[in-house]
């Protein structure tokens, strides 16, 4: 088995979004194509609820997937396909925008005014720009949650692990959606398909990965990411993106650690993208505006 080696290690970075919303992103519109078929990775987590209670008002998307993943609060949400519901603790949005959609997501702090979750955009083929949209609503009690030996448990929204198979399926680049929790001391070998892009982000505490553990001292100016032949422990907030290779290892020597891990099968085409659209050349991507604004972009009945 090839381990992956760490390529590069971003530190997600404060933005604003939506209608004042204040969060973290670790992948945005800068990281292409190194992330294909992913597009952006944003982290939204605070006590304040100024920093969110604006949500995200009515807006489109085409293109695209965006998959939403809540662990503290909750998140109100409706959209042109008359879906309304609302995203709880542990529950997952998986919502194939294809042709065309317009929603909306307010976000709703806990009993303690803290909201915290997540939002993964994955990119569609040419092929299947325009498909009919669709819409998965996954709930926490629906995603199965498997225990190793020592303790190491891993919630599994989409992919295979030993047998047993997340609830999201059928998606045309293949993801792989874990929540990993590595208790103090321990180690986790995942194994990962070639050729298939992966990266984790640190959610809690911190871990080393692929037994790299010397970072090398330097920055490129002006990026937000690092460089390292090895890497130090991956704290809270951080992103690691692996090189090719049969698996990664985790481990968590600091106290426990819990990280995402998602990984897809590149597309390799062309990405034309603008705020919540993306497609494949700069025309179509002009064509989606313009059909927003006469009021022609929603495809599906």
């Amino acid at each position: 088995m090839e381990t992956r080696k760490i390529q590069k290690v971003y530190k997600s970075k404060p933005v604003m979004e939506g209608a004042g919303v204040r969060l973290k992103r670790a992948i945005g519109f800068e990281s292409k194509p190194l992330f294909d078929p992913f597009l952006l990775f944003d982290d939204f987590r605070s006590g304040n609820p100024a920093d969110y209670i604006n949500g995200f008002p009515w807006h489109p998307h085409r293109g695209i997937e965006t998959i939403t993943y809540v662990l503290r609060g909750d998140i109100e949400h409706g959209d042109s396909m008359k879906n309304r519901g609302v995203i709880s603790p542990g529950d997952v949005q998986w919502m194939t925008a294809g042709s065309g959609i317009i929603h909306q997501e307010m976000p709703r702090g806990d009993a303690d005014g803290v909201m915290h979750g997540f939002q993964l955009w994955a990119n569609l083929p040419a092929s299947h720009k325009m498909m009919n949209p669709r819409y998965r609503e996954v709930k926490s009690t629906e995603i199965p949650v498997i225990t190793f030996d020592g303790g190491v448990t891993i919630k599994i929204i989409s992919g295979t692990v030993t047998g047993t198979q997340g609830p999201v399926r059928g998606i045309v680049t293949d993801p792989e959606y874990l929540d990993i929790m590595l208790p103090a001391s321990s180690r986790y070998n995942h194994p990962t398909r070639k050729g298939y892009t992966v990266f984790a982000y640190m959610i809690e505490g911190s871990c080393s990965f692929c037994n790299q553990n010397t970072p090398c001292l330097y920055e490129e100016e002006g990026a937000n990411y690092f460089d390292y032949e090895r890497t130090p422990y991956s704290s809270n907030g951080t992103l690691v993106y692996f090189g090719d290779g049969d698996q990664i290892e985790a481990t968590a020597e600091n106290g426990p650690a819990r990280f995402l891990l998602i990984s897809g099968r590149p597309i390799r085409e062309p990405v034309a993208w603008r705020g919540p659209i993306v497609m494949n050349t700069p025309d179509e991507l002009r064509i989606a505006f313009q059909e927003y604004q006469n009021g022609t972009f929603i495809k599906h009945k």
